[in-house]
């Protein structure tokens, strides 16, 4: 910078402060710290992986998503931005500073994310960390800080008005302070609640408003002062591995199985014990939510396979197959899905999706959960005539025959795949087992290209408890009908001092399926408590479950030891 555009800029924020100052916020007088080397973020960087993104020769065109996370009612619908995982992040000491270039044409709302620890996607609920989110939305600069206490926004500031076509924003890192810049002038400074305390930054853009998109044409990192910052690219998805790990004693069985776990792409690159666990421990993994449509096509037509691209790539990467989960369901729709349309056009829509998410998939998985959770909890649908289906927005439009649909589809989106129909609460007898087993006998007579049933095996409550004999009875029915089977999500929430139940229940459901010719997997639905479904949700930041093999400081637990127990005997209870 030379010496005049330093002595025209600190003109500008020393008038800019004034101003300021008399509207009760804070900033900063004088003369800017003196820069380091900037860097650019964009050339030669990784973008490419980024949902919602596409490099090209003027920047990168950020696409606009409306991703978000419903309820399981399918209401509400919490913003679920995309961060760039696999792009390059921030580390670094005392103060710096980020510029960024963006530009607009069509009405659209245009926002960087500057996240200080990067958000976590439980079980289809997102919990908002660190970071703050800076714009252009209406012609304003807007400004949001989230302290990690919320979903929202601990602080929302506007400034200014009649922003152009492009604007060129600023963030400086100035100890606690944030100092925000447009088109060359400082127009507010903000408390930054050591929102970057970690010192890291990693990033995410998005779009709102009425537009298609925007471009993020530059984007530039560089320290102040006696700051100290350095670039990092997103780490391998190899992971070095040892032979005597879960995996490896799975797969040493006379008949070997796949051990598996569900895993999110958040915590995979940017947690490192989340990343070797799972390398090292697990054949076999399963997208705990980047497959499911909020998350892939949250407008329509409009996909996001970038998280869905790096579970792949890191099963790839470590040697294990993937059990993608899930073509069609009744929860994790996105607003669009539901809307109100006629009964062909439903028909469509599941349709285009199996044949967009599959095909696009295609070789690169080995086993599809085509159909989730068609069993109804109402008693009633056992006695109306559902034959205990559940009744949902595919349901009403097709009948049952929206299964045959949906696998026969499926089944020509990617041919050599093994199907999977999947479903909770019918490893026991009992009505919804006996529902089941007559709707599988219903679809083999019509010639649906089903290949097996996963068994979710979740055991939140002392009542969920199940028998392994009378799972191991379910096994065998399966097998009578040519059908393969599966543990598909185990989880088992205990009270304290209960760990050794768990630890049986596990063990339990490992030892049928290691024993019964026709399961092939055994899957947990995640693998330590810090990223479980079972987190209570109701405190900021959530508490921890306790339902998993691993404790949330990745400590093992005894339901570890008992998997390997129960991996290291023979059917007869002698040693291998």
């Amino acid at each position: 910078m030379s010496l005049r555009m330093r002595v025209r800029r600190s003109v500008v924020t020393a008038v800019a402060c004034a101003l300021l100052a008399g509207a009760s916020m804070s900033c900063t007088g004088g003369s800017a710290p003196a820069e380091g080397r900037a860097t650019d973020l964009l050339d030669g960087r990784d973008w490419a992986h980024f949902a919602g993104a596409k490099p090209t020769p003027s920047g990168v065109r950020i696409t606009r998503l409306d991703r978000r996370i419903t309820r399981q009612d399918g209401s509400g619908g919490q913003p679920n931005p995309p961060v760039n995982l696999r792009g390059p992040h921030l580390v670094f000491r005392g103060d710096i500073r980020i510029e960024a270039r963006l530009r607009h044409t069509d009405g659209t709302d245009a926002y960087l994310h500057l996240y200080g620890e990067t958000p976590v996607v439980y079980d289809e609920w997102r919990r908002e960390r660190r970071g703050v989110r800076i714009g252009v939305a209406g012609g304003r600069l807007r400004f949001d800080r989230w302290d990690g206490d919320s979903d929202r926004p601990a602080l929302t500031r506007t400034f200014g008005k009649g922003f152009g076509d492009e604007v060129r924003l600023a963030v400086e890192v100035r100890g606690d302070r944030l100092v925000l810049e447009a088109d060359g002038n400082v127009v507010g400074t903000v408390p930054g609640r050591n929102v970057f305390g970690h010192g890291r930054i990693w990033f995410g853009a998005d779009a709102g408003g009425g537009g298609e998109g925007w471009t993020l044409g530059g984007l530039r990192a560089m320290p102040l002062g006696r700051g100290r910052m350095s670039v990092r690219d997103a780490p391998g998805l190899k992971v070095p591995r040892s032979t005597d790990a879960l995996r490896d004693l799975a797969a040493d069985l006379q008949r070997p199985i796949r051990l598996g776990t569900a895993l999110a792409a958040g915590p995979l690159l940017t947690d490192g014990a989340y990343r070797r666990t799972a390398g090292e421990e697990f054949s076999m993994l399963t997208p705990e939510n980047d497959f499911k449509a909020q998350f892939v096509q949250p407008r329509r037509g409009v996909f996001a396979f970038e998280e869905g691209d790096t579970l792949v790539d890191f099963a790839d990467a470590n040697g294990m197959q993937v059990h993608a989960h899930t073509l069609v369901w009744f929860e994790a729709l996105p607003s669009w899905m539901r809307a109100e349309m006629t009964h062909e056009d439903r028909r469509r829509v599941m349709t285009e999706h199996i044949r967009a998410v599959a095909g696009h998939f295609r070789g690169k998985v080995a086993e599809w959960d085509v159909v989730n959770e068609p069993m109804s909890d109402e008693d009633e649908d056992y006695t109306n005539g559902n034959r205990g289906v559940r009744p949902h927005l595919w349901f009403d439009a097709m009948g049952e025959q929206y299964m045959d649909i949906a696998f026969r589809t499926a089944r020509e989106a990617d041919p050599q795949a093994v199907l999977y129909l999947n479903e909770y609460g019918v490893e026991e007898d009992g009505p919804r087992w006996d529902a089941l087993y007559a709707l599988l006998i219903r679809l083999k007579k019509r010639g649906v290209p089903i290949d097996g049933v996963g068994f979710q095996n979740h055991e939140y409550a002392a009542d969920d408890r199940t028998d392994p004999e009378a799972f191991r009875r379910k096994v065998r029915a399966l097998a009578a009908l040519g059908l393969k089977a599966r543990v598909s999500e185990m989880d088992v929430l205990v009270g304290e001092g209960e760990e050794d139940a768990q630890a049986r229940q596990f063990a339990g459901k490992l030892t049928v399926c290691r024993e019964e010719p026709n399961c092939t997997s055994f899957s947990t639905w995640g693998f330590t408590d810090g990223y479980g479904s079972t987190a209570d949700i109701r405190n900021y930041p959530p508490s921890p479950g306790n339902a998993l093999p691993w404790d949330a400081e990745y400590e093992a637990k005894p339901t570890y030891w008992a998997l390997r127990d129960a991996l290291g005997r023979s059917v007869d209870g002698a040693g291998l």
